[in-house]
């Protein structure tokens, strides 16, 4: 059959965590044998990037201004559609073809309806409402956000399929010399108030005040929702010259803050699936993160989890890590067992 993709993600240098999902099942399906029996449009407004795909792979440029998926790609369906559309990001086009398969990768915004503005939510809650009503499968990471969809959208559980993510490999890059001196506790997301990250710096706080760890706090990321309020943070820490922000790096340079991490924290309090958590696993970098469901799902065994309300469960639990080696020892090699589990040839096999 004839299997188009909206593939505008899988095209970028920078990629996001949803836009690296499309880059990668796209990457993957190329690799399946039995993916040799279709053919695939990948619909994008630009072609650049570092994929390279066999004869049975098309990038069909579709060029608009704006509005490119609910405009130019809508019209492309209504007068040229492939006989199943797979839309990776979330919403359907205005126009699309009966048979169409569509991953939602989470709710947040019905958590925290607070980090979006009201046409933001709006918008949203229009699209995922249109997405479960029109889809004709649904795929979701984690069994945490199809119950969600069911609670907050009364979705057809019969039509969700849970398909994990799989985790991104380790980059051959020579680390000759770690990014920064001094040990350090890494966090790596955007840097905004749904992942919690005002309370890390505070229970960083408590560990230099209370406990004279030597460590910093590096923060890798771009800035988002509540970034002020973060800033704000930093500033009136009395460890303010301890605490780093990278804002956005590349992915060798990201490799080089996991190789030398004492530990790597997670306290997002909503995540659709939560990959930095099995990329820390594979690394071999212990784990400390929030106790929510997608994220008790994903971490198995091999993660420390804590209540990401709690900075003193949060302190503890980073305390445990850094000054015990039977800790950091276990956690790595439950880690290490736990992650065996994902792999993007194994997503990329259930999505097709």
């Amino acid at each position: 059959m004839v299997i188009g993709i909206h593939a505008k993600g899988a095209f970028k240098y920078e990629r996001t965590s949803v836009e690296e999902y499309v880059y990668q099942l796209v990457k993957h399906f190329a690799m399946l044998d039995e993916a040799q029996q279709h053919t695939f449009l990948l619909y994008t407004p630009y072609i650049r990037g570092t994929l390279h795909l066999p004869p049975h792979f098309s990038a069909r440029k579709l060029y608009s201004p704006f509005f490119w998926t609910r405009g130019r790609l809508s019209l492309k369906m209504l007068f040229d559609a492939p006989d199943v559309l797979f839309m990776p990001a979330n919403f359907l086009p205005f126009f699309c073809p009966p048979k169409n398969v569509v991953t939602i990768h989470g709710l947040e915004f019905e958590y925290y309806p607070e980090a979006f503005s009201e046409e933001q939510l709006a918008y949203l809650r229009r699209g995922t409402l249109r997405t479960v009503r029109k889809a004709g499968r649904i795929i979701v990471p984690s069994n945490a956000t199809r119950d969600d969809l069911v609670r907050f959208y009364d979705a057809d559980p019969q039509k969700i399929f849970v398909v994990p993510h799989g985790v991104n490999p380790q980059i051959a890059y020579h680390h000759r010399y770690p990014p920064i001196d001094e040990k350090y506790i890494l966090f790596i997301g955007r840097l905004e108030k749904k992942k919690n990250v005002l309370q890390l710096i505070r229970a960083f706080s408590v560990l230099k005040e209370k406990h004279g760890i030597p460590h910093k706090l590096v923060l890798v990321g771009s800035s988002g929702f509540g970034f002020e309020e973060v800033e704000r943070e930093v500033q009136n820490s009395l460890f303010k010259t301890d605490i780093v922000l990278t804002g956005y790096i590349s992915h060798e340079e990201k490799e080089s803050f996991f190789k030398y991490a004492d530990v790597f924290v997670f306290p997002s309090v909503y995540e659709g699936f939560g990959m930095p958590v099995l990329e820390s696993q594979l690394r071999q970098v212990p784990v400390v993160a929030s106790h929510i469901p997608s994220i008790k799902e994903i971490a198995g065994e091999g993660a420390i989890l804590v209540d990401p309300k709690s900075v003193q469960q949060l302190a503890e639990a980073l305390l445990s890590v850094v000054s015990d080696d039977d800790v950091r020892e276990k956690l790595v090699s439950k880690g290490l067992k736990n992650v065996q589990k994902y792999s993007w040839f194994k997503c990329a096999k259930q999505t097709l």
